[in-house]
């Protein structure tokens, strides 16, 4: 059966850790009939919630992986993806969001607009996601969903404006006011399957006008003929008011604000409700793909299902029957026995099995249509490829993938264990484009490098389970890159005679630092002192020799690498003669650019209760970390700063014995910087040392 592509909607849940992602995604497969009993994601059934289907998702409550189902509600069939909160599984959120048309952003009633929440609205805004903003755990003490509006107004810039108002706050939260149609909503029965509307309590009347004036007023900019109506003081009808708030939050220039509490089941139902009304369904979404054939030009997909198929792969799963692909169709139909080339790896392969989604149960289905999403079970393939059917040759647009920051050394303790640890790094690293290993050729070591300590952690402890697999970790290693500071000229002359042709090349320029990017070559050669052939050859050269500097065995970043006159030989010269006098000119001036060591600084966010604002502060002083905000909020404070990477580690510890438990930190890579002198030269001593051991 194919399904009504304006009657779809593709929505993934995002937020902080611990706003109550999963929770409410577990709500909301109970009320559209998709699970009969509703499991706690800490519950004491020991089931854990439907969409943690991992066993160290259970155990430690949290969302690692995005997982995807599919729910009907009333005629509409909403694609739900819940995205991990911590910022160690970005690209999790990332690949999710790529694929996905509209978002329902939660937030907690007392935390408000924390420090990843920042960070998923910025996702949200690279890839034009429209959004619905849910305040969740209003039940909680000191919650204060206006607080939070005004938060999203002023940390996130978004235009945000209540929809609703609560009857009641924390332990006296009875159900909401709904400002579109001005009627109170209660959920009620034992898991509030029943609602039921009612008259607005007479005590909470002017608040409620107050509020529908200021959602008429907002929203009257999508919509003239609203606005004539709000001004001639006319009534307003519901389905107008609706059809300006979809306008607004299409455009993404409004942001409606709801609210409720998934875990005492209110809010849910109109939440469910506003994702139909107001989110985009897949045709009203721009989505570009380039052509491959024609110089990468921009082209817009149409969810047509007679045109030849366009799909993303976005995620990818190693399941017990094999490699599961997530798919999201874009233009056409995917067919059982249908032929499709991934056009990265130029192969075609055959459609086998077909099946739709649910957390990690499956269905099997005959197609899907455009706007779905779905799974290939058993294709050759890497997370982000597109598929094409007919003669396409296109390339989705692609995702935003940050590079790794901290590395470690694993070793398996046999060699049962070593083949094992092969098959899962090579299965996480398709997986995950975050997570890349590779084998350090000076001391054969196994190494791994990820977003942070617990994404490599969560990985390890993956191999043991999955793989019964056996490993030894040693010490994190931080990811440091080598720069330059000055400009330094070079005149380097490579000739080798022996027997036969030689080899010549002289190559002369200059290095200087360079601030928009990691590497620029520039030729500036006139008269052809080099021939033209060979220019590619140095720019190859300085490639190579920018892999490892001469301080601490780092690649150099921001250097630009600069090549005015040089000299070939008829017959001695050749495309690695020129290398290998790039190579030799660059190490002859990167002593005199006076290079130095660049540091990863995170971002750092700690929040904890404001009695040990004191001992978060002493243990970011202690940690060369510079404090760049703290604010504090009646009982809680939060504490933002840059912190080297190489101070953090292990600090999750330090900051439960300093706040007994209290306190929580996130950190995402911000930039790098200049490593202070001191640490600089014990850095250089260390490498040194370690080249003395290898000899």
């Amino acid at each position: 059966m194919s399904i009504d592509t304006s009657r779809m909607r593709n929505i993934g849940i995002s937020a902080h850790i611990d706003s109550g992602k999963t929770t409410l995604s577990e709500r909301i497969l109970f009320y559209s009939k998709k699970i009969h009993a509703i499991h706690e994601v800490r519950g004491k059934d020991g089931v854990g919630a439907t969409m943690d289907h991992m066993e160290l998702e259970r155990e430690r409550g949290i969302t690692i992986q995005s997982a995807a189902t599919q729910v009907e509600w009333k005629d509409y069939t909403i694609n739900l993806i819940d995205t991990p909160g911590h910022v160690d599984f970005t690209i999790e959120v990332e690949r999710s969001l790529r694929v996905l048309d509209g978002a329902v952003l939660v937030l907690c009633a007392v935390g408000g607009v924390q420090s990843q929440s920042i960070t998923v609205d910025r996702q949200l805004k690279r890839y034009n996601v429209p959004r619905i903003a849910f305040v969740n755990k209003c039940d909680r003490t000191g919650a204060n969903p206006f607080k939070v509006r005004i938060q999203l107004r002023e940390k996130l810039g978004l235009n945000a404006v209540m929809i609703q108002i609560p009857i009641g706050l924390e332990d006296k939260l009875e159900g909401v006011i709904d400002l579109v149609s001005m009627k109170a909503v209660y959920f009620d029965g034992d898991q509030g399957e029943t609602i039921r509307r009612a008259e607005i309590p007479a005590h909470l009347k002017a608040d409620a006008d107050k509020y529908r004036e200021e959602l008429i007023d907002a929203i009257s900019m999508f919509s003239d003929e609203l606005a004539e109506k709000f001004l001639n003081a006319e009534a307003i009808p519901e389905e107008m008011i609706n059809s300006a708030i979809r306008k607004g939050t299409l455009a993404e220039q409004f942001v409606p604000v709801m609210l409720g509490s998934a875990y005492k089941f209110k809010g849910i139902q109109p939440l469910l409700d506003a994702v139909t009304n107001y989110l985009p369904n897949p045709t009203e979404v721009k989505n570009f793909a380039l052509d491959l054939d024609k110089n990468e030009e921009k082209i817009q997909p149409s969810a047509d299902e007679k045109n030849p198929t366009v799909a993303l792969g976005f995620k990818l799963e190693d399941g017990q029957y094999g490699q599961l692909t997530y798919v999201r169709v874009y233009q056409g139909k995917i067919k059982k026995g249908d032929e499709l080339q991934n056009t990265r790896a130029r192969k075609k392969f055959k459609v086998g099995r077909l099946v739709r989604m649910h957390a990690d149960s499956m269905e099997d289905i005959n197609e899907g249509s455009p706007g779905d999403i779905v799974a290939l079970f058993g294709i050759d393939c890497a997370s982000g490829d597109t598929f094409c059917g007919g003669n396409l040759n296109y390339a989705m647009t692609s995702m935003f993938v940050p590079s790794p920051v901290i590395s470690l050394a694993v070793t398996p303790k046999d060699k049962k264990s070593a083949d094992q640890m092969a098959k899962a790094l090579n299965r996480f690293t398709k997986e995950d484009p975050t997570f890349q290993t590779y084998v350090d050729a000076e001391s054969n070591q196994t190494i791994i490098r990820g977003m942070g300590e617990l994404h490599l952690e969560v990985y390890i402890e993956r191999m043991r389970r999955e793989y019964k697999c056996e490993v030894e970790t040693g010490m994190p290693q931080v990811a440091y890159r080598e720069a330059i500071t000055q400009k330094a000229e070079f005149n380097y002359t490579h000739k080798k005679q022996t027997g036969g042709a030689g080899q010549y090349g002289r190559v002369a320029g200059y290095m200087e630092p360079y601030a928009d990017g990691d590497y620029e070559f520039v030729d500036m050669i006139k008269g052809g002192s080099i021939p033209t052939e060979y220019v590619p050859s140095c720019d190859k050269g300085f490639k190579e020799a920018v892999k490892k500097g001469s301080l601490i065995g780092f690649p150099i970043v921001n250097i630009r690498c600069v090549i005015n006159d040089g000299q070939s030989h008829p017959v001695d010269s050749s495309d690695i003669a020129f290398q290998s006098a790039a190579i030799g000119a660059f190490r002859e001036a990167y002593g005199k650019a006076k290079p130095c060591i660049l540091e990863p600084i995170m971002k750092v966010s700690v929040e904890g209760p404001t009695e040990f604002q004191g001992n978060i502060f002493g243990s970011i002083n202690q940690r060369r970390g510079i404090i760049s905000a703290s604010v504090e909020d009646g009982l809680f404070a939060r504490v933002e700063a840059e912190v080297p990477l190489s101070e953090m580690f292990g600090y999750s510890t330090t900051l439960r014995s300093l706040t007994q438990g209290k306190a929580e930190f996130t950190m995402e890579f911000e930039k790098y910087a200049k490593v202070p002198q001191s640490i600089s030269e014990a850095l250089i001593k260390e490498a040194e040392e370690k080249k003395r051991k290898e000899k």
